[in-house]
């Protein structure tokens, strides 16, 4: 293991949060506030990250167990110190706290510990949904972009960091193509922005919920989050771009490229939007005898199911007094999630896609033993240690899951509230159901429960193997 390697990346990450925190201080200037939780955190990281970057700067040698090990360290050490603001505010309790909301916003996961949160400090508040906008794309895919490339860096950083079976590049350089991708994220995030306040959203208000939304995260400025704006078209905004941001960027590239015809034969894209529309109709019509009104049930369907497909975790209802078959779509769209290639989070469509088919090509086999039956995706063939990785990963992401709501079982809720707070904080979508429901929070889980799920959240946003990684001894030996 290369640690100079693996320190001088950790360190880049520690000063860009300085600068992001640095912001946020400003922020509370505006507002007159208290900018010493950001001032404390920024003179930290400066001392210590700064330390370490003159102890490792010159180290440039990168390989694949270094980008993993390295990945995975940034982002404990994003959450670490991304929680110190919330610390030295005093408003979240004691640190375990908030390292649960530190790590649930980085995370794009949206859970929240918090009972009150139209009272905070607006600079906290801001941080709070900022950090989705951090985590979405992610900050390594942000430092490949904006620092001088270093070798072959990009590559091995993305391949932890990226969401999704496999982690293409735009262009043959992926220092640009991490540009062109954050281009396209900033891009959007303005233009929701900008409708926003014409729907009538303060300046303020629009950021933070455009932020939460680029990042499919669904951290709130109001108590009622998105129910609390009382306004239809915010709503119906609000979910189209939960939808826009859950879709592979690539198929964006495509489009602004000219490439439109590829990007509409995407099987992913038309499997994900074909699920929205199918689970769209199906919840909107089990729910007209609570509304009986066809506007006001596909307007509160078609939000939950982009809220909850995207892993945003926005609310407008509260779904636990919803149908038992409603409740079952929305646990089925927690597992499949968003694109790979997006924010969102998820096993993934494209996975889902490959599963599929893959098992279509098994009954083909056993009928017609002696056919030839490949598996393609978008017209390219998908090699087996493909598929089988893809299984790998849906195997491994429910086993954690079942282990994880035997864990925090110890705190006595029920099963749902248990298996979908694990899921949600897996899967990265924030609010379960029961105790966990939308108009709940995760305040009453012990100290335990609150470090397996962050756990969980950090498992369920680098997909899994990053964490064993980090976590197996022999990745840390010496090469």
């Amino acid at each position: 293991m290369n640690y100079r390697i693996v320190g001088k990346t950790t360190a880049t990450v520690m000063l860009l949060e300085a600068v992001c925190l640095i912001v946020m201080a400003f922020v509370s200037l505006l507002y007159r506030e208290n900018a010493l939780p950001f001032l404390y955190t920024v003179a930290i990281l400066c001392v210590l990250g700064g330390g370490l970057y003159l102890l490792t700067k010159k180290a440039n040698v990168y390989s694949s167990r270094v980008g993993f090990v390295s990945v995975m360290l940034s982002w404990l050490v994003l959450a670490a110190f991304g929680a110190l603001p919330f610390y030295f505010n005093g408003g979240f309790g004691n640190y375990i706290n908030c390292i649960f909301e530190a790590t649930s916003g980085f995370t794009t996961t949206g859970a929240t510990i918090l009972d009150e949160i139209a009272s905070l400090p607006r600079g906290i508040l801001m941080w709070r949904s900022f950090t989705h906008f951090i985590g979405g794309m992610g900050i390594l895919v942000l430092t490949s972009a904006i620092l001088p490339s270093s070798g072959n860096r990009a590559h091995y950083l993305m391949q932890a960091e990226v969401p999704g079976p496999t982690s293409d590049k735009l262009v043959p350089s992926l220092a640009k193509s991490s540009k062109i991708l954050y281009a396209i994220y900033c891009s959007l995030t303005i233009i929701m922005c900008a409708v926003l306040m014409i729907a009538g959203l303060p300046l303020y208000d629009a950021l933070c919920v455009s932020f939460s939304t680029a990042g499919t995260g669904g951290f709130a400025v109001l108590n009622d989050s998105i129910a609390g704006y009382g306004s239809v078209a915010v709503k119906l905004i609000t979910s189209v771009f939960m939808l826009l941001f859950s879709i592979n960027f690539t198929v964006y590239f495509l489009v602004i490229t000219g490439k439109l015809k590829r990007a509409l034969k995407s099987e992913e894209l038309r499997f994900f939007l074909a699920l929205v529309a199918v689970v769209t109709v199906i919840i909107g019509i089990n729910i007209y005898s609570i509304y009986g009104n066809a506007f006001d049930c596909f307007v509160n369907s078609f939000f939950v199911v982009s809220s909850t497909i995207s892993t945003t975790g926005f609310t407008i209802v509260d779904y636990n007094f919803w149908p038992a078959l409603s409740q079952s779509l929305i646990v089925i769209i927690m597992f499949c999630g968003a694109c790979a290639g997006s924010t969102g989070g998820g096993i993934k469509s494209s996975r889902i896609v490959m599963l599929l088919k893959s098992i279509v090509r098994e009954i083909k086999q056993i009928v017609h033993p002696k056919s030839v039956n490949i598996i393609r995706l978008d017209g390219k063939a998908v090699g087996d240690d493909v598929i089988t990785s893809a299984l790998r990963f849906v195997c491994a992401f429910f086993a954690i899951t079942l282990v994880g709501t035997l864990l925090i079982s110890v705190d006595n809720y029920d099963f749902t509230t248990n298996f979908t707070a694990v899921l949600s904080c897996m899967s990265n979508v924030g609010p379960g159901l029961g105790a966990v429901g939308p108009i709940c929070n995760f305040a009453g889980f012990s100290g335990f429960s609150k470090l397996v799920m962050t756990l969980c959240m950090l498992i369920g946003r680098l997909e899994i193997f990053p964490i064993l990684i980090f976590f197996s001894p022999s990745a840390w030996k010496k090469v």
